[in-house]
């Protein structure tokens, strides 16, 4: 079994990291995957670029944590979580989730279940480019329900 965690400044090649997941694992019948992309509008203001900062090491050791949570709550077999930081433009890839498992369900859940944590607790710090300037925002997304339906209490609720 893979569980891996990259994070980094580079684009990421999709099929690449797909077929290294279920390679020479022939219990695989499912991969479910979720590609993030910047979106050029956030809370109202055009974007037309945004810069992603993480403390190295802890932000790994926080998802490689989550995954071991999701290995246990679900029958898979790999995941893989890559996260881009540093400055991104409208279009650019942010995050990778996939997993790998024999059957779609166990996938879909485990995969929604690393892309909420991601979105709601990881510890990643953004700083967004807008007409009418910089601007750090919280890059965690407050979603009680999506965390209510995983048994997660909100780390940082206001």
């Amino acid at each position: 079994m893979s569980f891996s965690v990259a994070i980094q400044t580079q684009d990421f090649d999709v099929s690449q990291a797909l077929a290294a997941l279920r390679q020479g694992d022939p219990r695989v019948g499912a991969v479910c995957s979720f590609v993030g992309t910047v979106r050029e509008r956030n809370e109202g203001s055009s974007v037309s670029s945004m810069e992603l900062e993480h403390y190295p090491g802890m932000t790994e050791k926080s998802i490689e944590a989550m995954m071991a949570q999701a290995q246990q709550r679900f029958d898979i077999y790999a995941a893989k979580v890559i996260h881009r930081v540093g400055l991104l433009q409208p279009l650019d890839q942010i995050v990778l989730v996939a997993v790998t498992s024999a059957h779609r369900g166990m996938s879909f859940q485990a995969c929604e279940f690393l892309m909420d944590y991601l979105k709601t607790q990881a510890p990643f710090w953004k700083k967004e480019v807008t007409p009418a300037g910089a601007r750090w925002v919280d890059a965690r997304v407050s979603d009680d329900q999506a965390l209510a339906r995983w048994g997660i209490h909100a780390h940082n609720a206001d």
